[in-house]
């Protein structure tokens, strides 16, 4: 990763501050991204993004702080463009930022609903937007890499975070889109789904991980961020598009959505042939026995 130039937000601390050493320690020049605040989201302390950029540049490291929110579209244009000056270029974007304010769906409040998305889903836009911008004015002068968290929350669907698994998958097509729109600027998108012991894990209360089958223990933050670091580099050109899960010792490829089974008819649909043939072709315990497709 020599002379590559990074972004990577939400990293003063966890996952994200793992991913910004590594970067460094491998040779990039790396904009550290952290608003400083509570899990929640309150709050604002430039001081764990500084002291990442102290232990970079103690360790020989290139690296600056900012303490923008990425939720705030001029913000992150800020930061985008703060790479651009201190290093003269950038290359790599990525958006670990977020923040957790759980609760069931029944008891969730349009506030608690809207914060997450703003972190999560509209701050993965906003930088990514603003990078975009930059690359396609620059395509043709390197190989560059936007990766974007998602969770397990979002893939399979956590029963007490509707708001950050709607976000989380709402970043997956995000993710896919721009897979799709900007590998043409020589870009490859893709995202993340980590696994590890972080201040917004370790939140969860037990009761709540046990039903969700998470079981981080012996996963550092730090690992996550070498399978990023692959992603990050001019190694990679093959990836686009994909979920790329990170858990510790092991790295999962996830296979991307495609039909499964389909069921049609020549003639139009009537309420009687639709109520025939779903459950004919889709009912686990009756398929099998007819259906076309």
């Amino acid at each position: 990763m020599d002379g590559r130039v990074a972004v990577v937000t939400g990293s003063g601390r966890g996952i994200g501050a793992g991913i910004a050493k590594l970067f460094a320690a491998e040779g990039a020049k790396v904009v550290v991204n952290d608003l400083g605040a509570s899990v929640d989201g309150t709050g604002a302390d430039v001081g764990p993004a500084q002291q990442v950029v102290n232990e970079i540049t103690v360790d020989g490291g290139e690296a600056i702080v900012n303490g923008g929110d990425v939720s705030d579209y001029d913000s992150a244009g800020e930061l985008v463009q703060s790479a651009i000056d201190a290093f003269g270029r950038l290359d790599i974007v990525v958006n670990v930022a977020g923040i957790l304010r759980d609760r069931m769906l029944v008891n969730m409040s349009p506030d608690e609903w809207q914060a997450v998305l703003n972190v999560h889903l509209t701050g993965t836009f906003n930088t990514s937007k603003h990078a975009a911008v930059y690359w396609r004015e620059h395509r043709g002068e390197g190989q560059y890499r936007l990766i974007n968290f998602t969770s397990a929350a979002g893939l399979f669907g956590a029963p007490g975070q509707p708001n950050y698994a709607a976000a989380k998958l709402g970043i997956v097509g995000f993710t896919l889109s721009c897979a799709n729109a900007l590998n043409r600027y020589g870009v490859t998108s893709n995202a993340i789904a980590p696994g590890a012991a972080t201040r917004m894990t370790m939140s969860i209360p037990p009761e709540r991980a046990a039903e969700m089958g998470v079981d981080l223990r012996g996963m550092e933050p730090e690992a996550v961020a070498y399978p990023v670091a692959y992603i990050a580099s001019e190694e990679s050109s093959w990836l686009n598009g994909r979920v790329v899960g990170a858990q510790g010792g092991r790295v999962t490829l996830y296979e991307n959505y495609h039909p499964e089974q389909a069921v049609g008819s020549v003639e139009p649909w009537t309420i009687e042939t639709i109520f025939d043939q779903m459950p004919r072709t889709f009912h686990p315990d009756r398929q099998g026995l007819g259906g076309i497709g």
